[in-house]
């Protein structure tokens, strides 16, 4: 029986799918499909590729990775859990055949995410290594339940490998797809932030922790308390001038800015615009955001 399976999760993803897939050969690893209900070309790839697939709605991706790894019918010890827009190293592939070894004492591994935007690999700005956990015992891992920035936990030891045997991230088509997909998450943090209900998750923040458990901490002890707005453009900022994210070009001037000012002005925009219309209105935040938002 093969050591792991692969969870993957589609929706409309023709443009990438066939990378991702590619990325694949040569694992001795059986694939399971979720998908969101594509409506362009996925299907049909995967149809014409021989993978089998199944369709469950999606609420988000924390529920949707947590339904997947529940109902997958591969009964393999370890899960690896991948986007389609995502795809392995050739580095990593050649770990996951001669050096991954599903019984040593380690009972989940973090890999480096590469981001590519627009062409070209953010490698500045403090944005790689970039470490994500997703190959897991499958009785010891799951997706912490968050509406954003939610990360895999693990219940044991885990180990980061050394950047190079690496995920690499496509993330987005489009600049519209990037603008119109952060533009709902946004919306999605700013309501857990003025109901007083941040998702703290179930990644300890630690200092001294995990790449992981770091990040969290920096962003629940650091970026969370700093004040609205003026944190977007410290953050930028550092990223840009003294993480070096200059050094991207003319695609990390874009990626830098609207994933690390945009996107946290718009949050903080979100977090003022919901909490002036619960003042004046006198209405609970939950019928603010069913009235203005229909959710």
């Amino acid at each position: 029986m093969p050591a792991f399976c692969i969870i993957l999760l589609t929706f409309n993803e023709e443009r990438n799918l066939g990378a991702c897939l590619d990325s694949l050969q040569g694992l001795d690893a059986p694939l399971f499909v979720v998908d969101s209900f594509s409506t362009d070309g996925t299907l049909a790839m995967l149809d014409q590729r021989g993978v089998p697939y199944v369709q469950h709605v999606f609420e988000n991706y924390a529920r949707q990775r947590n339904w997947a790894q529940e109902v997958c019918p591969f009964d393999t010890p370890w899960v690896l859990h991948l986007d389609a827009g995502e795809r392995l190293t050739p580095e990593l592939v050649r770990w996951l055949q001669t050096e991954f070894h599903p019984e040593s004492a380690v009972d989940g591994y973090m890999f480096s995410r590469r981001t590519h935007f627009l062409g070209r690999w953010i490698r500045y700005g403090g944005h790689y290594p970039n470490y994500h956990l997703r190959l897991f015992r499958r009785t010891h891992g799951r997706c912490e339940d968050k509406a954003y920035d939610q990360h895999f936990v693990c219940d044991g030891a885990t180990q980061h490998l050394p950047p190079g045997i690496d995920i690499i991230d496509t993330v987005c088509d489009t600049l519209y797809q990037f603008t119109q997909s952060h533009a709902r998450w946004a919306l999605y943090e700013a309501i857990e932030t003025v109901g007083g209900q941040m998702q703290q998750g179930e990644v300890e923040a630690r200092l001294g922790g995990t790449p992981i458990e770091q990040k969290r901490w920096l962003k629940q002890r650091v970026f969370q308390r700093s004040p609205l707005f003026v944190r977007a453009l410290l953050y930028y900022l550092y990223r840009y001038l003294l993480r070096g994210g200059f050094r991207d070009g003319a695609p990390g001037l874009i990626f830098h800015f609207l994933q690390g000012f945009w996107f946290r002005f718009l949050i903080d925009a979100n977090v003022w615009e919901l909490r002036r219309a619960v003042r004046e209105s006198g209405q609970s935040l939950g019928d603010v955001v069913r009235e203005r938002y229909k959710f």
